[in-house]
C-alpha cells in the first residue's frame, strides 16, 4: 500500500470536480440576516414556488403521517402510485417516483449514460440536465435556442450514434417558452427509438387547457418516452421533495434499478396523495397564477423592459445590457426585502427571473424593481 497522501483536490473524477454545484434561490432567513430585515416582511419570488402554499388537505395528511416518521416509508409507494395511475389513465406499473422531478432527471442519466455516450439538450435548458450528464462523464450536445426556446428540429438533427438521452422541458425553465403539441409529437416521432426522451413537464398544471399536449398518448405509442412531472409547483409541496414520471414498464424497470431506496418519505407520500385528490386547490393556484402573470406583465411593460412570453409561473425579464445587470438589480431588490433570481448561470447575465406571487407580493416586486433600476 502506498504511503503517499492523496491530495484532496484529486478526490472524485475529473467530470465530478468540474460540476458547478446547484445554487437555489436565496432563503428568506439568509437574506434577513444579511440585510438586517424582518423575515416576515420579505417577499420571495425566486424559486417558482406556489404563493398559496399547499392545500389544507395535504398539510393535514403530512401532519398525520408524522406519526409514522420512525418507520421506513413504503419503498414502492403503492397508494400514491395507484392514485397517480388513475389520475393519468395509465397502469400503476407505469409510475416511477422521485424526490422531486430532478431526481427523475438524474435517474435517467444514471441508468442510460456512460463515458463515451452523449446527451442532447437545449441552450437555456434546466440546469440539472447539464449536471446530470456531467456526473456520468458523458458528452454534452447543447443545441442553440431559438427565441429562447427549444429548436426541436435542430435537436433531432444533433442526435449522434453515441446519443442515448435527450432532455426537453415544456414549458421551459428559466425562459417559460412552450413548444406546441404538434411540435412535440413531430419531434418524438423523429427521434430514433434507441434514444430515450425525457419530457420534463414540471409546470404543466399552469398551462391553459387549450395548450395541453397529448404527452400521455404519445407515451403509449413510444416506449422510449419518459414524461416527468412534480408536486413542487402547482401542488405546493416543494419542501417535501416529491415528483414522478410516467414511463412504459420496460424502461421504468431500468429507472427503478438506479432509484435510491426509500427515495420518497412517509410525509411526502401522504401529502402528495392528499394534494392529488384536491384538484380544486390546483385550479385556484392556476387561476391565481394567470392573474398574477397579467399583473407582472403589465408592470414590466410599463417599465419598458423586455420580457419573454411565459407559460410557467415565472417571467424572464431583461434588466440591463451587461452580464452583471441581473445580479446587480437582484441585489438592489434584496436590500428592499424582495428576492428575485439572477440567471447568469444560464448565460443570461442581463436577465432576471421573477416568480409569480400574490397580488400584494407582485406589487412589492414591481416597486422594488422600479427603485432598483433607478
Amino acid at each position: 500500500m502506498s504511503n503517499v497522501a492523496r491530495s484532496t483536490t484529486d478526490w472524485g473524477t475529473e467530470s465530478v470536480r468540474s460540476i458547478n454545484p446547484y445554487v437555489g434561490g436565496r432563503p428568506i432567513s439568509e437574506v434577513a440576516r444579511e440585510f438586517g430585515l424582518d423575515p416576515g416582511s420579505i417577499v420571495k419570488l425566486a424559486s417558482n414556488e406556489n404563493p398559496l402554499g399547499m392545500s389544507a388537505a395535504a398539510r393535514q395528511a403530512m401532519l398525520d403521517a408524522a406519526l409514522e416518521a420512525p418507520r421506513y416509508p413504503d419503498n414502492d409507494a403503492f397508494e400514491l402510485r395507484a392514485a397517480l395511475a388513475r389520475h393519468l389513465g395509465v397502469d400503476a406499473s407505469w409510475i416511477v417516483l422521485g424526490h422531486g422531478s430532478s431526481d427523475i432527471l438524474e435517474m435517467a442519466a444514471r441508468a442510460l449514460l456512460a463515458e463515451g455516450d452523449s446527451c442532447v439538450y437545449s441552450q437555456y435548458g434546466f440546469v440539472v440536465y447539464a449536471s446530470a450528464v456531467q456526473q456520468r462523464g458523458a458528452r454534452h450536445i447543447v443545441v442553440p435556442a431559438r427565441d429562447f426556446g427549444h429548436d426541436l428540429p435542430a435537436m433531432a438533427a444533433a442526435i449522434e450514434p453515441t446519443t442515448r438521452l435527450v432532455y426537453v422541458a415544456n414549458p421551459n425553465n428559466p425562459t417559460g417558452t412552450l413548444a406546441s403539441p404538434e411540435q412535440i409529437e413531430a419531434f418524438v416521432r423523429s427521434v430514433p427509438e434507441r434514444v430515450v426522451i425525457v419530457l420534463d413537464e414540471a409546470y404543466v398544471e399552469y398551462l391553459d387547457p387549450s395548450l395541453h399536449g397529448a404527452s400521455l398518448e404519445l407515451l403509449r405509442r413510444h416506449p422510449n418516452l419518459v414524461v416527468s412531472r412534480t408536486f413542487s409547483k402547482a401542488y405546493g409541496l416543494a419542501g417535501l421533495r416529491i415528483g414522478y414520471c410516467a414511463v412504459q414498464p420496460a424502461l421504468g424497470d431500468v429507472l427503478n434499478r438506479v432509484r435510491s431506496a426509500f427515495n420518497t418519505s412517509n410525509l411526502a407520500q401522504a401529502a402528495a396523495l392528499a394534494a392529488l385528490r384536491d384538484q380544486e386547490f390546483v385550479r385556484r393556484s392556476s387561476e391565481l397564477n394567470q392573474a398574477g402573470m397579467r399583473q407582472l406583465e403589465a408592470g414590466i411593460d410599463e417599465l419598458g423592459l423586455q420580457r419573454v412570453p411565459s407559460h410557467g409561473n415565472f417571467l424572464l425579464v431583461r434588466v440591463g445590457d451587461d452580464d452583471k445587470a441581473g445580479a446587480r438589480v437582484a441585489r438592489a431588490m434584496l436590500a428592499q426585502g424582495v428576492i428575485a433570481r439572477p440567471v447568469d448561470n444560464y448565460g443570461l447575465g442581463p436577465w432576471l427571473r421573477i416568480s409569480v406571487g400574490t397580488e400584494a407580493e407582485n406589487q412589492r416586486c414591481l416597486a422594488a424593481l422600479r427603485k432598483a433600476l433607478a
